[in-house]
């Protein structure tokens, strides 16, 4: 599937149908308790992604992370993450 499958896929889709999607990837199963395959995984991915960047604000959407300037944390989260892995 191209990329422009898996927008006219997230362009069909209804509220309902997008919750459904996530939840069986979520849980790994069809609403019926059938597993999903590795690939109907990865079509269910591509398929929300592309329904959450056409429908909900970026904070919203799946793996969302803020991006937040160092200057703001005052460097607060560098030092950690360092400590962290001279740990390990």
């Amino acid at each position: 599937m191209t990329s422009d499958s898996f927008t006219e896929q997230a362009q069909a889709l209804d509220e309902q149908a997008y919750q459904a999607l996530k939840q069986s990837l979520e849980l790994g199963k069809w609403p019926n308790g059938e597993r999903l395959t590795a690939a109907q995984k990865e079509i269910c991915m591509q398929t929300i992604i592309s329904y959450e960047t056409l429908h909900l604000p970026e904070e919203q959407r799946a793996g969302y992370m803020p991006q937040v300037c160092q200057s703001q944390t005052n460097g607060a989260m560098v030092p950690e993450i360092i400590s962290t892995v001279q740990k390990d």
